[in-house]
């Protein structure tokens, strides 16, 4: 089944390029069907770009999923046209009332600071409170999982000291996980971050389960299984150039950082890229959007009250 998206988002056009089905808001409502409600909190600052990384792995599901996109009230970027923003995106007071199947939060080039420096940091946790009761299942992603773990559980980041990118080998943590079902025992994952989270802190929490890590990156996907929280430091979104656009944005920066590793054929940057993740990039968000489906209410009013 198709992804529902506004019919001018400019990621619309690139996913139908690439084959991924796309449906309009007016073919989707003669479908006798409940589409999945997502909410995407995009905290990036290249909003188009993420919006078409994970729409891209929400369109290949087997179910009409509505995207919705959010973005903070106490912070606007600059990095994606105001007239965008208008015209796709709204704040979390606008549905504050609503329910959703489920909520991405991204990551955001905030590591560094302190959680609570960060200019959005109490609307951030407004909206991390408030889905406990008005979302079934919520993913999280890199700063965003990092920021949900400090807030739910009083998990701290730490510094790495330079910045760790690249594609390393990962590996599956805890037998017969749901959101990992079918990956390979290794696969590989992009990493980039400057911070990590210690598994040490995470044992100390009984709910928290580490289901993939990796002996170069550390932790990398934790799950709340009873809650239907997951909390992914990584991006198996990336597409292919990513973490290369990164690379060469970072050398132009007063602290340019190494050569991604494990990323350009022979760590030669003029080396064009293989992406060795796409697969599992889209069936651990199909794992994820089959959970939400299987467990969330017909009723989406009942969200929140059926624990």
């Amino acid at each position: 089944m198709p992804i529902k998206i506004p019919d001018d988002l400019p990621a619309r056009r690139e996913l139908e390029a690439e084959g991924i089905e796309v449906i309009s808001e007016h073919d989707a409502m003669r479908q006798d069907v409940r589409p999945l409600k997502l909410a995407l909190l995009n905290l990036m600052p290249e909003k188009i770009k993420t919006e078409r990384q994970l729409a891209r792995l929400l369109g290949g599901s087997a179910l009409q999923v509505e995207l919705n996109l959010l973005q903070t009230a106490t912070y606007r970027p600059t990095n994606t046209p105001p007239e965008h923003l208008l015209a796709f995106y709204k704040t979390h007071d606008a549905v504050r009332d609503e329910k959703f199947d489920g909520l991405i939060i991204t990551g955001a080039p905030v590591e560094e600071l302190p959680f609570e420096e960060v200019v959005y940091w109490q609307e951030l946790t407004e909206i991390l409170d408030w889905a406990q009761s008005n979302v079934f299942s919520t993913f999280n992603i890199c700063w965003g999982a990092q920021a949900a773990l400090f807030h739910q559980f009083g998990i701290p980041k730490y510094p790495i000291g330079s910045k760790l990118s690249g594609v390393f080998p990962h590996r599956l943590a805890t037998a017969n996980t749901e959101i990992l079902r079918g990956f390979d025992d290794v696969f590989d994952v992009p990493v980039s971050r400057y911070t990590k989270v210690k598994r040490a802190d995470v044992d100390q929490h009984d709910v928290l389960d580490i289901v993939a890590e990796s002996d170069e990156a550390g932790v990398c996907l934790i799950q709340n299984a009873a809650a239907r929280q997951f909390y992914m430091f990584n991006h198996l979104e990336y597409e292919t150039p990513t973490l290369g656009d990164e690379y060469r944005r970072d050398l132009q920066s007063a602290h340019p950082n190494p050569v991604p590793d494990h990323y350009f054929p022979g760590d030669d940057a003029a080396a064009p890229p293989i992406n060795r993740w796409r697969s599992h990039g889209h069936l651990l968000i199909r794992n994820w959007v089959s959970i939400v489906y299987q467990g969330t209410p017909f009723d989406m009013s009942k969200i929140g009250s059926t624990d």
